[in-house]
C-alpha cells in the first residue's frame, strides 16, 4: 500500500471535533494510531494546559465515549452500524468486516468473479473492502463489496506501491543455505482434511511453499 502521508493540524482539529478519543480520531482518518500520534505531537494545543494536541485530546478517564466501546453493556448491533446510527470510526475496518461476514451481510467471497480460494495455512481468503463512494465510514450494503486482489487492481487501483513491487521482486533470502522446513500437527491435520500430506515428498514442497 503507498506511504502514509503527513497530517495536517487541520486534519487532527476536525478528527478531534467528530471524535471523543485520539485512537477514534485515528479511525476518523484512516490511519494507524502511531503515524496519528507522531502528527498530532508536532502541532501546539488549541487550549492552555496542554503541550500539544495529542495530550489535548487524552480521554483516559472515558467521558462521552460509548459505554459498549469499555465493555460494560453489549455491543450494539452491526446493522446500527451499517445504516449509520452509530460512528463506524470506533471499531477497526477489520472487526466490521469480520460482523459483517459473519451475520450474513456479506459473502466471503469477490463480489465481482466469486473467488473464494483460502489458503491452506491460515484459512484466509485474499479480499480487498472496496468503498464504492470512497468514504470509508460508509458501510451502507450498496456502497460495499469485497474484491479479491486481482479485480480490486483491475476495477479500482494499485494493490501496492511501484517501490513496494520492487521490493519484493529483488528481495533475496537471508538463509542461503540448507533450511529445515516442518509442519506443526495442527496444520498436518488441516492438510490431511483436504486429502494432501499423505507423501513425504508432497508434505516437503507445501512446507517450502
Amino acid at each position: 500500500m503507498p506511504r502514509a502521508k503527513p497530517l495536517s493540524k487541520q486534519q487532527i482539529q476536525a478528527a478531534m471535533n467528530k471524535t471523543m478519543s485520539n485512537r477514534a480520531a485515528a479511525r476518523y482518518l484512516g490511519v494507524s494510531y502511531i503515524h496519528y500520534k507522531k502528527w498530532a505531537k508536532n502541532y501546539e494545543p488549541t487550549k492552555e494546559g496542554y503541550p500539544d494536541l495529542f495530550e489535548q485530546h487524552k480521554n483516559q478517564s472515558g467521558k462521552g465515549i460509548p459505554k459498549f466501546l469499555n465493555g460494560s453493556v453489549k455491543q450494539p448491533a452491526v446493522l446500527d452500524i451499517i445504516e449509520g446510527r452509530v460512528d463506524s470510526s470506533h471499531f477497526s475496518a477489520a472487526k466490521i468486516r469480520e460482523r459483517m461476514i459473519g451475520e450474513g451481510y456479506l459473502n466471503d467471497c469477490c463480489a465481482n468473479c466469486s473467488f473464494n480460494e483460502r489458503r491452506v495455512l491460515d484459512y484466509k481468503v485474499p479480499l480487498i473492502m472496496n468503498f464504492k463512494d470512497a468514504n470509508k465510514k460508509n458501510y451502507k450494503l450498496d456502497n460495499v463489496e469485497l474484491l479479491c486482489y486481482n479485480c480490486y487492481f483491475l476495477t479500482v487501483g494499485d494493490i501496492f506501491s511501484d517501490k513496494q513491487v520492487q521490493t519484493m521482486e529483488e528481495h533475496k533470502p537471508v538463509n542461503e543455505g540448507k533450511v529445515d522446513w516442518e509442519i506443526d500437527d495442527y496444520h498436518l491435520q488441516r492438510l490431511k482434511e483436504l486429502g494432501l500430506g499423505d507423501d513425504e515428498s508432497e508434505l516437503d514442497l507445501i512446507s517450502r511453499i
